[in-house]
């Protein structure tokens, strides 16, 4: 897999685990009273052997674990040192050579074109000579 891809994937893994984190937090996070006008919020049922104060902690630790990988990737990245009309000079280099690689695929498509025409046109006498029982001209 390219880089770029590598990148797309760890790009996808961090939103997961972030959307999962907060989805979790939410779910989990025992209620808390915003504002001593409001009543006291119910209290959180707790399930037994549930702890969830590390829980969190493990999945902000996979949150930066993904992100360092996605740093790895992103260092990995070819560095272009070149500037703007340094690139421009490039990219024109490889349109002429798609160009000139074009026009040979052109003419080799004319041969083939040309080629199969000539074979089908020898396909059609024969078979006509088949048909009409006769024997093949010979030049």
């Amino acid at each position: 897999m390219d880089i770029i891809s590598q990148l797309q994937e760890q790009v996808n893994s961090i939103a997961n685990l972030a959307f999962n984190t907060i989805g979790t937090l939410q779910r989990d996070a025992p209620p808390n009273q915003l504002s001593p006008k409001y009543p006291e919020p119910p209290a959180h049922p707790v399930e037994d052997g549930a702890n969830f104060s590390e829980e969190p902690k493990l999945m902000s630790a996979s949150l930066v674990k993904a992100s360092k990988q996605f740093d790895a990737l992103v260092a990995a990245l070819p560095i272009s040192e070149t500037g703007e009309e340094a690139q421009l000079k490039r990219i024109a280099e490889l349109q002429a050579e798609n160009d000139v690689v074009g026009q040979e695929l052109q003419k080799q498509l004319e041969a083939a074109e040309k080629e199969l025409n000539q074979v089908q046109e020898l396909f059609r006498q024969a078979s006509d000579n088949c048909l009409n029982l006769k024997k093949p001209d010979v030049n």
